[in-house]
């Protein structure tokens, strides 16, 4: 077994509790580490309070060039971390390999972004200026779908904004995020970055700590409406990135066999475990047939297995807890509709089920209504444009949503009209670090990425002069 430990104020410490870590293709225990206690949360605020007088002082090039040598570190043990990713996660190596990838590509975005400073008047009566400061300590929570590139994308603009920082990973999950700990204790000053792990008990510290200026959560919707409720009690500033159910609206004037390999591979990436993947598909009756027949067909192909195996495309279920949540909203799907392909759960270890499409059901039961996270996708007839706008904007989410047509122009005048922060035509699941990425309604608050997301990082400061002497 490999050794973990925590970085708390420039030092690798081992926690005071222990933590096992559990392979979900195996179901064993792959790691033994420890985790942080209520003494070693506060010691890392202590630590980040500490390091922000200094830190904000620091040039914005210093900042960059520790950025840039996080992202050459990691990308110089991609493998590495890769195959430890894919043993706690889950997921194919090519999509854990992809992920290091995605990672560094965001700490180098960050590490080239500007805060300039803006002039709103400057004139013989005036001078305008806004600035851009660092909030102070920064907490980011991330889950266990795509732990190092979201704490990656988190730790990034708080760094560069002069904030300190520190990363929590969920505790099925820690492993790649503590293996950063290693890089990031020879990268930053002590205290600049802080990274602790704890059995998923104690994050109401950060959210609920005065010395903790803004939390930067990733997760479910109901665990966000505690952290905003512990926050309101110091109003911290948060970036709430929650949960999903995007529909995507296909209309009837595509190839069904064309679309239907763009449509599963973005329902069905990470084992559907994606926040902004596409989880109900709605599809015009004159066309409904042949796109569950092509869906099915490439359901029925897929390789389900260990993530470390060659072939393999759709890994387990990260936890027991999800399998069997997703197992609930399988039987759902069984009661309302028709399984047309996979909903198997195969003999052996391992939290594995099969890529599933279902047909013939529709709004109103829990699997097209509320979000699996998992490899369930509902496929839902329709006839009329403005019928499925209705029932695709019906829902308290609203992260994505996605028009498929030939017609780009009719599909575009469609996306405009659905409630959400991000509408694809003919793609899902499209992201980068130079689009704003942010959800509607009950899927959060705040924005992520691009100039928007750095941001959020940062409090306005105007200084407003009057010309004239006294």
């Amino acid at each position: 077994m490999q050794s973990f430990s925590m970085l708390i104020n420039g030092e690798l410490v081992k926690g005071n509790r222990p933590l096992e870590v559990i392979n979900p293709a195996t179901e064993e225990v792959f790691q033994r580490i420890t985790c942080a206690d209520e003494n070693q949360f506060e010691q890392a605020i202590a630590a980040a309070k500490a390091a922000f007088p200094l830190w904000q002082t620091i040039d914005m090039q210093t900042r960059r060039n520790c950025l840039n040598k996080l992202a050459d570190a990691l990308e110089e043990q991609t493998q590495a971390f890769a195959e430890l990713l894919t043993q706690e996660q889950g997921k194919p190596l090519a999509e854990s390999t992809a992920e290091v990838g995605f990672s560094c590509a965001f700490i180098r975005y960050f590490a080239q972004s500007e805060l300039p400073i803006e002039t709103f008047q400057d004139d013989e009566t005036a001078k305008i200026e806004l600035h851009r400061k660092p909030l102070g300590v920064v907490a980011g929570v991330v889950p266990w779908n795509f732990p190092l590139m979201i704490g990656s994308f988190k730790l990034a603009p708080a760094v560069l904004a002069g904030n300190t920082f520190i990363l929590k990973p969920p505790a099925t999950t820690p492993l790649c995020v503590l293996k950063l700990a290693e890089i990031c204790q020879q990268i930053f000053p002590k205290g600049v970055v802080n990274i602790i792990t704890d059995n998923n008990d104690l994050g109401h510290i950060l959210s609920g700590h005065p010395d903790v200026n803004k939390i930067a959560f990733t997760g479910s919707t109901p665990t966000g409406k505690k952290i905003m409720s512990s926050a309101s009690e110091t109003l911290k500033r948060l970036t709430l990135e929650l949960g999903g159910n995007d529909a995507g609206i296909v209309l009837p004037d595509v190839d069904p066999k064309k679309i239907a390999p763009a449509i599963f591979a973005t329902a069905f990436m990470n084992c559907g475990q994606v926040c902004i993947a596409l989880k109900r598909l709605y599809v015009h009756e004159d066309i409904y047939d042949a796109l569950v027949s092509e869906l099915c067909e490439l359901a029925n192909n897929a390789v389900v297995g260990n993530g470390l195996n060659e072939g393999v495309t759709f890994g387990p279920i990260q936890n027991k807890a999800q399998f069997l949540k997703v197992q609930e909203y399988l039987a759902d799907a069984k009661e309302n509709g028709v399984i047309a392909a996979g909903g198997e759960l195969p003999s052996g270890p391992g939290f594995f089920m099969r890529p599933t499409i279902v047909r013939d059901i529709t709004d109103g039961c829990k699997v097209v209504d509320e979000e699996p996270f998992g490899p369930i996708l509902p496929v839902i007839k329709y006839k009329t444009i403005d019928e499925v706008v209705e029932r695709a904007n019906n829902s308290v989410f609203g992260l994505g949503g996605s028009v498929w047509s030939n017609d780009l122009d009719k599909a575009y005048e469609v996306a405009k009209r659905l409630e959400c922060g991000t509408t694809w035509i003919n793609q899902h699941l499209a992201f980068g670090p130079t689009v704003p990425f942010g959800g509607a309604k009950e899927s959060g608050i705040g924005v992520e990425f691009a100039q928007e997301g750095l941001l959020e990082y940062t409090q306005v400061h105007v200084i407003n002069m009057a010309k004239q002497t006294f």
